[in-house]
């Protein structure tokens, strides 16, 4: 937890300093201008420093008159400023963790899934980052207003010693009050937390189902369970904010106290005329400002609790490791067309040739293998040029190495945008993903896809195209693959869902495409070896 802080912070110096700097300019002026209305009273009506019968010397009415209006220009502007820089710390903290989040999640990979819940990583999107982007929030607001007490108890003490030291020591302790609830604060809002993820799993879960829930009639009963959990939820909520109102009375409750306290002591004072009554004035109000540091102070406490839990789920996720890394010194791949050869099974695909492989086992494993997604010893170039794909730097294995597996999904997005992405990410060093949108769509045989839809290529799919059959995914997926023109595509069984006619045209099409590039793809159908160049039976 500490070092995510660090960085976030080392990302915002800036703008932490600017939060603090402006909070303090509109905590201090608000903190001191009961002060100065005293001063002013006193000033009206006779006093130290007054223009009244008795008055003493000192700065007279209009001065003070003066130093209030200032005191509130200053406040006023440093609290625009303020909102202003905590609001953008806040901002940066959470979108940055956001990015961190996705970034390593990416990293990760395919691995991702089998190490962690598929909520754990939408609920920090949804919920955690903003608990992170709250402890940031707070930082400059809980600075000004320990400032401003720290301006108010130097005031009071050299004004009067007695209420200077009640002040000093009455205020921490209210503060301090709040401290046994910040535990089973903690607890339970890490409790809530479990179960707004399990929730989220639970979500994705049945969304990501819902076809085939709706077609064994099973939709009532995952609505029943997920009606339990989202209770569950709840009851753990209630639970959380039970405690959170228990803060929400003590943060008024105890500094109350030490109001009622300063005034009955300003008040003995007074009648005994040991002060006057504009210091009277001025030390109610002091000491009603002091709920503001005190119910800030709280808002910290309960800030640094939620985001102490939301970070640690952070860390959980930036802890995971990918399962294949870059050697430390890596191999360059050779320039130019790659093939690829598995000793391992004696599989042998050419440069610049279709490969049809026949797998004798799962295809899924074949092609996790020549793509390395699985240690291997698949090696990558032609004759006795060639590296191990294990030695070779991942980034540029993913880059020249396309694995399309049947298991892919569309995401969310417009049509063309989505089906043209992998040309950014994974584009070939001799061809550079040149594929237009309208050529890729023609060799998937997809374009009547796009015609059918009210949008046409601008088309929002919805997240994973449910809207489309099984068909109509696969081809688009196949259009997206091609559009990434990488030196070796491998696709695995990139036909299994159309009709053999469809299926032919796609097969004779790809192969017109990607004519002198290499090409694998693993499938039992004989369409695809029909227009193969070679053909590989394991």
């Amino acid at each position: 937890m500490p070092r995510l802080l660090w960085s976030l912070l080392r990302a915002m110096p800036g703008t932490l300093l600017s939060a603090i700097l402006f909070s303090v300019l509109a905590a201090v002026p608000l903190a001191v201008m009961p002060l100065a209305i005293g001063r002013a009273i006193d000033a009206a009506v006779g006093g130290p420093g007054g223009s009244g019968p008795g008055a003493t010397s000192g700065p007279g009415l209009w001065t003070w008159i003066g130093v209030i209006l200032a005191l509130g220009a200053v406040q006023a502007s440093g609290v625009g400023l303020s909102e202003f820089y905590s609001s953008r710390a806040w901002l940066l903290a959470a979108t940055r963790t956001q990015r961190a989040v996705l970034a390593h999640a990416a990293r990760v990979g395919a691995a991702l899934p089998g190490k962690i819940r598929t909520g754990e990583v939408v609920a920090v999107g949804s919920s955690d980052i903003y608990q992170i982007g709250n402890l940031f929030e707070i930082i400059g607001r809980a600075t000004g207003s320990l400032v401003a007490f720290g301006v108010i108890a130097v005031a009071l003490l050299n004004s009067s010693p007695l209420l200077g030291v009640v002040v000093l020591v009455g205020v921490p302790l209210a503060t301090a009050g709040v401290a046994p609830l910040l535990g089973p604060l903690r607890r339970r809002t890490e409790a809530h937390r479990e179960q707004v993820s399990a929730a989220t799993s639970m979500a994705a879960d049945i969304v990501s189902g819902l076809r085939v829930l709706r077609g064994i009639g099973g939709e009532r009963r995952f609505a029943d369970r997920f009606a339990e959990t989202s209770q569950r939820v709840r009851r753990a909520g209630v639970a959380a904010g039970r405690i959170d109102s228990w803060l929400s009375g003590i943060e008024v409750l105890l500094p109350g106290l030490v109001t009622v306290g300063v005034t009955w002591l300003g008040a003995r004072l007074a009648l005994a005329g040991d002060i006057s009554v504009g210091q009277l004035v001025a030390y109610y109000g002091v000491s009603a400002y002091l709920v503001i540091p005190v119910s800030i102070a709280t808002e910290a406490a309960h800030k640094v609790s939620e985001g102490a839990v939301a970070g640690q789920r952070v860390l959980g996720i930036l802890r995971l490791r990918p399962v294949l890394t870059s050697p430390a010194d890596p191999v360059a791949l050779p320039p130019g067309a790659l093939g690829l050869t598995d000793p391992g099974n004696g599989l042998d695909c050419r440069p610049g040739v279709l490969t049809v492989v026949v797998p004798a086992g799962p295809a899924d494993q074949l092609a996790d293998r020549l793509g390395r997604y699985v240690d291997s010893p698949v090696r990558a170039g032609w004759g006795t040029h060639t590296v191990p794909l294990a030695d070779a730097d991942l980034a540029e294995v993913r880059r020249r190495i396309l694995l399309a597996h049947n298991q892919d999904v569309l995401f969310s997005g417009a049509l063309a945008d989505e089906v043209s992405q992998g040309e950014t990410a994974h584009g070939g060093t001799g061809h550079g993903g040149s594929l237009g949108l309208d050529t890729v769509l023609w060799a998937a045989d997809a374009t009547d896809v796009v015609d059918g839809l009210p949008a046409g290529a601008r088309e929002q799919l919805t997240e994973q195209g449910r809207r489309l059959s099984g068909g109509q995914r696969q081809r688009l997926m196949l259009a997206r693959a091609l559009a990434a023109d990488p030196d070796v595509l491998v696709l695995e069984e990139p036909t299994s869902a159309v009709d053999a006619h469809t299926e032919a045209r796609i097969a004779q099409r790809v192969a017109r495409l990607r004519r002198g590039r290499t090409t694998v793809v693993i499938s039992h159908s004989p369409l695809w070896a029909a227009v193969a160049d070679r053909k590989e039976n394991l």
